[in-house]
């Protein structure tokens, strides 16, 4: 077939099985939006209100789904507005690739109107990138975009194309997608082996989950290592439904937001298993105060993550779903009865807490959401205080439920990521859980929402301040309040009509209720403005520069 650029992009992404683009048209890419148009049976193209919406939005999809999100933007400015959201893809290891136009190959390097040099740009944060300077490797660039995506350690990739490429005509033949075959190479018996010999000697192992194991969907295995070798499990917030949270095992996160089961347990583990996780300051804190007491069995799919922040004894590289698989063929059944014990008495001494009495909590908002919802939303966050509270009390048992920034720690992340997520499963209740610092960043994708009559809820968790950066003000900066108050005169239900969604602002706790079962009843986007106090905080917290134990846990 001869067919023009932009019509080869989009047969590559049929190619692909991409369903979604999330995007924003402009002049650099007329002709991919003109192709778009006419393969629209084939391919739903959904209009953003910004650019950065639609890398959230691509990026909630893929996290959601598995599969890789698309995202499409103009040169300039609309490209340089999808930097954020690739950058957090790209800490997250997030498979996304990002399409942007560019000027005409004679314009480049001349400071022509909306050029920048996005490759240049964008290097750091993504795993490739590419700019298309001959038709004849288009198709190419496209399929191996993909490949690299999905490959190994997931991530973001960026295709460039200029403008007259998407012009010009050449013969398309279609190719199946190559296959992404799970990296198994380096497991070999020698590491299995020396693995093994680790989890038989060991008295007081932990589990330790991140990112990793959400990626390789390996729920099951993950439970039946845990099994065997008779071991507690804590996790990062981005291995959060990883293992399930209402298993006895489970201790909750580790590190700086941690419970102090799982703090102390990394502290007194005589062997710690670091599964699909990278050791990063949130988790680990004080870098020669981090298990002390411990052999450390690193199993990671990345090479470069072993020994990158804490040196590990022994590692295994490899797809983690595939080594849980064969260390479980091999292990045979421990017993750790006394550490066990130890665990569980542990876990009854210090449970996450909250005053439950009197004015409305965001911890009570969280665990009423999880609790209407029996557990099977899936949660995307904000970032600061209401990301926590959202970990810390909806309790995750399932993979691709927790959607939030966790490495960029980006403002604004979740109402985007929530419309990829609905766009992604739409049998699913997708929440948003908000604040209202975070939520004024990126509130115009309510637009999106209510264009695509998404069921969304939002619940906007609002203290008026900036929640976590005011909490470290309180706690290590003697109440120095510095531009944290924002003193915002906004009517968030006002706002939400506004667009054209349902809103409702409550200050009491059965009030919520009431609005949230209206909220899950209704079949448009809505705002569920919650008040609360500003001096809310997030406990416990590991101050700066102390060990992972040395955890406040109260005010």
């Amino acid at each position: 077939m001869n067919l023009t650029g932009a019509e080869v992009l989009v047969e590559c992404l049929k190619e692909q099985g991409v369903d979604t683009v999330f995007g924003y048209p402009g002049g650099a890419v007329l002709n991919i939006y003109d192709a778009l148009y006419k393969y629209q049976d084939d391919i739903r193209h959904v209009l953003t209100s910004h650019e950065q919406g639609a890398a959230h939005a691509a990026d909630g999809y893929a996290r959601a789904t598995g599969k890789v999100g698309v995202c499409l933007a103009t040169s300039g400015p609309g490209a340089t507005n999808l930097v954020t959201g690739i950058a957090t893809a790209y800490m997250d290891s997030v498979p996304m690739v990002a399409i942007t136009g560019n000027v005409p190959l004679s314009l480049l390097g001349k400071d022509s109107f909306q050029e920048v040099d996005i490759t240049g740009i964008t290097m750091p944060i993504t795993k490739h990138n590419f700019i298309v300077k001959s038709i004849d490797d288009l198709a190419h660039t496209i399929r191996r975009a993909f490949y690299i995506a999905k490959e190994g350690r997931p991530g973001p990739v960026l295709v460039d194309i200029p403008k007259d490429i998407t012009a010009q005509k050449t013969v398309y033949e279609k190719e199946d997608p190559r296959p992404v075959e799970k990296a198994v190479e380096h497991i070999g018996e020698e590491a299995l082996k020396n693995a093994l010999n680790l989890l038989t000697v060991a008295k007081q192992p932990l589990i330790y989950v991140g990112g990793g194991a959400n990626h390789a969907d390996a729920n099951g295995e993950l439970v039946t290592f845990t099994e065997k070798i008779d071991a507690p499990v804590c996790c990062t917030l981005m291995g959060l439904g990883a293992f399930p949270a209402n298993n006895e095992r489970f201790t909750g996160m580790i590190g700086m937001h941690g419970t102090k089961t799982s703090n102390l347990a990394a502290t007194k583990c005589d062997l710690l298993i670091a599964i699909g996780a990278r050791f990063s300051d949130r988790v680990v804190s004080k870098m020669e105060g981090f298990a002390p007491k411990a052999q450390i069995l690193h199993i990671d799919i990345d090479p470069a993550e072993v020994n990158k922040n804490i040196k590990s004894h022994y590692a295994i590289i490899g797809d983690v779903k595939e080594v849980l698989m064969r260390l479980n063929e091999r292990l045979e059944q421990q017993q750790n009865l006394q550490w066990m014990q130890q665990i569980m008495e542990w876990k009854t001494k210090y449970p996450l807490w909250y005053k439950k009495e009197g004015a409305l909590k965001p911890q009570y908002v969280v665990e009423k959401i999880y609790e209407m919802t029996k557990g099977e939303a899936v949660i995307t966050t904000e970032v600061g205080q209401n990301q926590i509270w959202g970990a810390q009390y909806y309790k995750f048992t399932k993979s691709r439920t927790f959607i939030s920034s966790g490495g960029l720690g980006t403002m604004g992340y979740g109402l985007g990521a929530s419309i990829g997520a609905q766009m992604g499963k739409p049998e699913k209740q997708v929440i948003n859980i908000a604040g209202d610092g975070s939520f004024q960043m990126n509130c115009n994708e309510l637009a999106t929402a209510v264009k695509y009559n998404l069921p969304i809820i939002v619940v906007i968790l609002n203290n008026g301040v900036l929640g976590m950066v005011r909490q470290w003000q309180k706690l290590f900066y003697d109440k120095r309040y510095s531009e944290t108050t924002l003193e915002s005169s906004i009517d968030f239900v006002k706002l939400a009509q506004a667009y054209g969604a349902e809103g409702f602002h409550v200050t009491e706790k059965e009030a919520f209720q009431k609005a949230f079962t209206k909220a899950l009843a209704s079949k448009k986007p809505v705002v569920i403005n919650c008040q609360i106090d500003k001096d809310d905080n997030v406990f416990p917290i590991v101050p700066p520069g102390a060990s992972i134990e040395n955890l406040i846990v109260e005010e």
